[in-house]
């Protein structure tokens, strides 16, 4: 992987620009606040920027609604506090719109029929965690990230809040090598995602039955049905040509949580 570093922290130094707007029925006073404008990285989530937006609105908001769960729409749609921000860009945006992103952030009437609290920090991060976990079952069958320690876990976290690409990378490397004596993984963790649908996961192996490196034309005829066939994969903002690898894809365009997240195109049969 070290001739593709500067691979590596691409992906990791993309960023949305993002307009954060009140709702209107919660301000209180004539004074309509000004839009927030924020840049912020793809491979984060929305609480971990929540601070700041909820710091810059609280005083246009009544007092017993500033300590409510916050959460955050587009164009009416909750926007799922899980998932990466890149993803949810991915999954709702127009390619063609150059606009700054423009999502708005509720203090009150939580939408809890369709979207999970996140409301510390201490709750997303575990989330994290069991992500990567999962992901390094599936590639290494636990045997990595289970051989850590507590304070390289912390590292992971840490680097990833704080923006830090060496700090993060210098352990993450690890759960980005193939076994002793293997060339790929045991299995590729992948989410698949559909516009307005949650995402789908499946057992993808690395490999063809005839032992070559699978590409994503593989993988678009696997994950294809007798209605419909997938024509395509966006990642990252970027539509990925149908000879790339899986292995290669899984070490270099993984989110920090060691998933591709894949937004998947379709058409009918």
């Amino acid at each position: 992987m070290a001739q593709d570093r500067e691979i590596l922290r691409m992906i990791w130094e993309g960023q949305i620009a993002i307009c954060f707007q009140a709702d209107p029925d919660e301000i209180v006073g004539l004074q309509q606040p000004e839009n927030f404008h924020l840049m912020v990285s793809r491979l984060s989530y929305l609480p971990l920027v929540t601070d700041k937006v909820k710091k810059f609105f609280s005083r246009f908001i009544a007092n017993d609604q500033s300590d409510g769960v916050v959460w955050f729409d587009y164009n009416g749609i909750p926007l799922k506090l899980h998932y990466p921000i890149g993803v949810l860009h991915d999954l709702l945006r127009s390619e063609d719109d150059n606009h700054p992103w423009s999502l708005t952030i509720h203090f009150s009437k939580f939408p809890e029929d369709s979207l999970v609290k996140f409301d510390t920090k201490d709750i997303l991060e575990s989330f994290f965690m069991s992500c990567l976990k999962e992901a390094d079952v599936l590639k290494h069958r636990g045997q990595v990230i289970s051989a850590m320690q507590k304070k390289e876990h912390n590292q992971l976290w840490s680097g990833l809040i704080n923006d830090k690409f060496d700090q993060f990378w210098a352990v993450n490397r690890r759960l980005m090598e193939p076994g002793a004596e293997q060339d790929t993984f045991k299995h590729i963790p992948i989410r698949f995602y559909e516009e307005d649908s949650a995402y789908m996961q499946k057992l993808i192996s690395p490999l063809t039955e005839t032992g070559q490196k699978k590409t994503l034309h593989d993988l678009l005829i696997e994950i294809s049905t007798p209605v419909r066939n997938a024509v395509g994969f966006r990642t990252h903002g970027i539509d990925v040509h149908c000879d790339t690898q899986l292995q290669w894809m899984s070490e270099h365009l993984s989110y920090p949580d060691n998933f591709l997240h894949l937004l998947v195109f379709y058409e009918n049969v």
